[in-house]
């Protein structure tokens, strides 16, 4: 996708609005069978049910002052004292593979509530007692889309993700970095930041969420990693929200520079690099993602395998992705596909055929 066939207007038809409210999506046998097999599955002391016991909560605010989709929960104490003890165990088990041996240390600081997430998330702020630094982590209702988004992200993103199941509770690490919405808003202009740079990694970022059809990503549902390097900076966009994972029927849906919330992006990327540059670095994030395909093309392939044949959108969806998919290739390829799943095993063939042919023939000579 050429930026600079962008039509993004600051104004977006509805019909490219993401839907607002998504249906969650169980998960089946195969799937939680794959989740076993990869270590993803393990028991966990504290469900997501436990924590919607909550006796009240209060409002929480940013540091300027202004209402969040936070809400701190307010537990009775016997309540309380139970969930901080399960809450700390499962911390040991997202950093320390469940070695409780530092927990003595540990306490539970914090209980937030969003009311705004499809998954009903709860963020769990956990704290040393010795020097009182903190952490997060997120608990959440289970949802097969999602834990497709969370697998694809770990094997064909540059990040890896830090994530458990157990039953309906889904427990996820915190991934830090600055909201898209923030840094656009109080970083993008600041004169030490590099924007050649980040106007690179936006469009590695939107090349990205097209090939794997990661949808909805507005500038809140990414954060910006910023890393100091030799003389200046570089950047990372990394999404934290998967909940629209093959899910919209809309092309566009899965393209970044399509959002007018991402606006002040794409202009800094339009006003910082020419067509040669944008179309070199689209080059440069498929053939680390086919890279990343050979390097795990068995779990890879067993995971798309399961997801070709669950459900995980509406029949309207993939009849409407497949047909703009076909039209945006021109091409009859994605004709067949029946499911989300199916569509997905397309997409990457299609995108990435050449950068793995290259890779083939680069190990057939190094076997010579």
């Amino acid at each position: 996708m050429s930026f600079l066939e962008n039509k993004n207007n600051l104004e977006l038809l509805e019909s490219d609005k993401p839907s607002r409210k998504k249906k969650l999506y169980a998960v089946g046998e195969k799937l939680q069978a794959y989740l076993k097999h990869n270590g993803r599955e393990v028991t966990l002391p504290i469900a997501h049910k436990d924590l919607l016991n909550f006796t009240w909560s209060i409002p929480i605010k940013d540091k300027d002052g202004k209402p969040t989709h936070w809400e701190k929960a307010i537990y009775d104490t016997p309540e309380w004292n139970y969930l901080r003890e399960g809450l700390v165990h499962i911390y040991a088990i997202l950093k320390t593979e469940g070695d409780l041996s530092f927990i003595d240390q540990l306490d539970v600081a914090r209980i937030d509530y969003c009311t705004f997430g499809n998954s009903l998330p709860f963020r769990i702020r956990i704290v040393n007692k010795f020097n009182a630094n903190y952490d997060h982590y997120y608990i959440k209702l289970n949802d097969a889309s999602r834990i497709y988004g969370l697998e694809l992200e770990h094997i064909l993103s540059p990040n890896r993700i830090t994530y458990f199941t157990h039953g309906n509770t889904l427990v996820e690490e915190h991934i830090p970095g600055l909201p898209g919405d923030v840094f656009t808003e109080h970083t993008l202009h600041k004169p030490e930041t590099n924007k050649t740079r980040l106007a690179k990694e936006f469009v590695k970022f939107n090349e990205r969420c097209f090939v794997r059809l990661l949808g909805d990503m507005r500038s809140y549902n990414f954060v910006i990693d910023i890393t100091p390097d030799i003389e200046d900076y570089q950047y990372r966009i990394r999404a934290i929200d998967f909940d629209q994972q093959c899910y919209e029927g809309r092309k566009n849906m899965y393209l970044p520079q399509f959002f007018k919330e991402n606006y002040p992006l794409v202009q800094t990327t339009l006003s910082q690099l020419n067509k040669e540059s944008i179309e070199q670095y689209q080059a440069e994030e498929k053939s680390a993602m086919a890279f990343r395909v050979a390097n795990s093309r068995y779990r890879l392939m067993e995971l798309l395998n399961i997801m070709a044949v669950d459900e995980i959108a509406p029949p309207e969806k993939v009849e409407q992705l497949k047909h703009e998919l076909n039209e945006h290739f021109n091409t009859n390829i994605f004709s067949r596909c029946k499911t989300m799943g199916q569509l997905l095993k397309v997409q990457l063939k299609k995108t990435l055929r050449e950068n793995l042919l290259l890779i083939q023939e680069k190990t057939r000579r190094l076997k010579k």
